[in-house]
């Protein structure tokens, strides 16, 4: 915990020029970048198709926009702060979706139906999808770690759970949330906390949320008693626009837990996607199809790779491990052969001539220079093509395109009370930690996501993790 006594005129000022307002324009003109791309895209498309065609009968539906984005508003979409990545996406695509059945069955109402090209209405949909998307992320990933970016907020407790609010909030700028001031009753931790200053105690939060402008409070103090947290509540709440508590529920489900008034009783409802044939025949609908699909376009690749392992070391093309899989079961996973032959001896060599190494091999189990490393099978790891092979498991079951990573016998122990939540769902072939900073992160970290993952499982999730994949593998983030 970083705390000190001094408190930077900079972070005090912090408070003052952060402002939601710009965030509001950047993701309105992002999504309006994103449709109006949509449908220039599809007219175009097939205006090169068709010569007999004519585009201003689609440029007369611009005032459609105007909807779109009050769509988008009506489900929360704006400023879009605070939203898990699986929700927005869920929300943008099935708002999109049905804007544009709204708006087929106002075109066909009219008895304009047969004028108009379907080919470019559905070509403008799913590229609306899609764009809208990439588009947040792009305008996230440039603007998200700007001053004026998001809500202003205030934390409310700098103990152990407002130390962890507050280092995933700047880890995660895209969240949206700027924590500049922390407030809490001790004494002894006022000062800084992670660069944030703590300038007092939370009676102070009404005069401060005015005077600073901070319309976003998250109360972190699960540990109080109940009285006191009601009391505070109450006292200091209606002094902010948005409110978010943190309950004593620590490593439970957070994406699919829906508030219910229950006759004036408070209750939370948590759905066990888990246990839902539907959701769960939808994974299994796209692992099967996206595997059959996308192994057809891979088998040149598979091939090519399969030649330059043989012309650059000794040894098998394949290499099979057995790994734990659903419910406990074991099962062998296929991958490329990255490690030159006698990999073990080579190691224990590697690691008499560099004893300062042993820590970091026994924390993590990987080296950043992995001296059983072929030259070829670098480049395989840093791209994660050495586990293509892994599609024959997903045809068989064994395997998820997503899904946690598929551990070994000797990992049951590291995983602890977690490991009966590992054997709940199928593994997968990438997961939520290769996206969240793959190598980078400690095991223990590893094990959490998993263990979050299981938890808030959804084939939106599912989505979200396949698409910043892509991005993962493109860009080498966190490999080795």
């Amino acid at each position: 915990m970083q705390l000190n006594r001094t408190l930077p005129p900079s972070l005090v000022a912090l408070s003052i020029s952060t402002r939601s307002w710009p965030t509001y324009l950047m993701m309105v003109g992002s999504d309006l970048l994103a449709l109006v791309l949509a449908g220039a895209i599809a007219v175009h498309t097939q205006l090169a198709l068709q010569a007999q065609f004519h585009p201003a009968l689609y440029w007369q539906w611009w005032p459609m926009l105007g909807l779109f984005l009050a769509a988008y508003a009506m489900v929360g979409l704006y400023p879009a702060v605070a939203v898990s990545p699986a929700n927005e996406m869920r929300r943008i695509s099935l708002t999109t979706t049905l804007m544009y059945l709204a708006f087929a069955a106002m075109v066909f109402m009219q008895r304009e139906g047969e004028i108009y090209a379907r080919s470019v209405f559905i070509l403008a949909w799913v590229l609306s999808v899609a764009l809208v998307i990439i588009c947040r992320a792009i305008t996230r990933l440039i603007f998200a770690r700007k001053r004026w970016w998001g809500y202003p907020t205030m934390i409310l407790g700098a103990g152990q759970t407002g130390s962890m609010v507050i280092r995933t909030l700047k880890r995660r700028p895209s969240i949206g949330l700027k924590p500049v001031l922390i407030l809490d009753d001790d004494p002894a931790k006022h000062g800084t906390l992670h660069g944030v200053p703590v300038v007092g105690g939370v009676e102070l939060a009404p005069n401060l949320a005015r005077t600073r402008k901070i319309p976003y409070a998250i109360v972190a103090m699960p540990g109080v008693p109940r009285d006191r947290l009601l009391n505070l509540l109450e006292r200091y709440g209606s002094s902010f626009a948005h409110l978010l508590v943190i309950p004593d529920l620590f490593e439970f489900s957070s994406l699919w837990v829906e508030a219910k008034d229950m006759g004036g009783v408070l209750g939370l409802e948590i759905r066990q996607r888990l246990l839902l044939p539907g959701p769960r025949f939808a994974k299994f609908s796209i692992d099967l199809a996206a595997t059959l699909i996308g192994g057809l376009f891979l088998l040149p690749l598979i091939g090519l790779i399969a030649l330059l392992i043989k012309l650059d070391s000794p040894g098998p093309i394949f290499y099979t491990q057995t790994r734990i899989g659903q419910g406990g079961e074991h099962f062998r996973a296929w991958k490329f052969r990255t490690m030159v032959r006698n990999a073990d001896y080579a190691l224990k060599e590697y690691l008499e001539k560099h004893p300062e190494l042993q820590e970091a091999w026994q924390r993590d189990q990987k080296l950043r220079y992995d001296p059983r490393v072929t030259r070829i099978g670098r480049f395989l790891r840093r791209t994660s093509l050495d586990e293509l092979p892994q599609l024959w498991n997903i045809l068989r079951g064994e395997m998820s395109l997503v899904g946690p990573r598929p551990i070994v016998d000797e990992e049951i122990p590291r995983y602890g009370d977690k490991f009966p939540l590992y054997t709940k769902v199928i593994p997968g072939l990438t997961g939520l930690w290769q996206v969240s900073g793959r190598n980078n992160i400690t095991y223990e970290e590893r094990v959490s996501l998993d263990a979050y993952y299981v938890r808030n499982w959804s084939v939106w999730l599912d989505v979200y993790i396949l698409m910043r994949t892509v991005w993962v593998v493109l860009t080498g983030e966190g490999a080795y």
